[in-house]
């Protein structure tokens, strides 16, 4: 039974066909997976979607039945939901102070890495998957095992 900290790029295939999504349905739906996301991930799918919209890749009645179908794995608990607590916000500025100096780390994927490495350190997660090359990159420095769904 592995558990699989899941950031948003990530989890937004499992509602939108895209590059990845077979990876990520298989990872979702193996027997015993447990998966894990934060309290950022529910607000940031939202975002995803609103992109979607605006770029014409969807409609905004195809979001409304997309977060309808979120928030039923929500109720049903397929995903259980980490809060962003102070301490990830405090780790989120050192990742920051750390690497994007150097590497593309965005505020909220050091948020989304914070999370998973205090899930981590209390033995709660196995592997963190996102569809973002500069954070999985990161992550990995950060001793977590990574896997990208857009390159298996």
């Amino acid at each position: 039974m592995s558990a699989y900290f899941f950031d948003t790029s990530a989890l937004a295939k499992l509602y939108h066909p895209e590059v990845g999504t077979p990876k990520v349905v298989e990872i979702i739906e193996a027997v015993g997976a447990q998966i894990r996301i934060s309290r950022l991930t529910v607000v940031e799918l939202r975002s995803v979607f609103a992109i979607k919209v605006r770029t014409q890749v969807v409609t905004q009645e195809d979001v409304s039945l997309l977060l309808r179908q979120f928030q039923e794995d929500v109720v049903s608990r397929k995903f259980q939901i980490f809060a962003v607590q102070e301490s990830e916000f405090g780790l989120a500025e050192r990742l920051i102070e750390r690497y994007a100096f150097s590497k593309p780390l965005r505020t909220l994927d050091a948020v989304q890495l914070a999370v998973a490495l205090g899930l981590k350190s209390q033995g709660l997660i196995d592997h963190f998957v996102a569809a973002d090359a500069a954070l999985c990159a990161v992550a990995a420095l950060e001793g977590l095992s990574v896997l990208d769904p857009e390159h298996p």
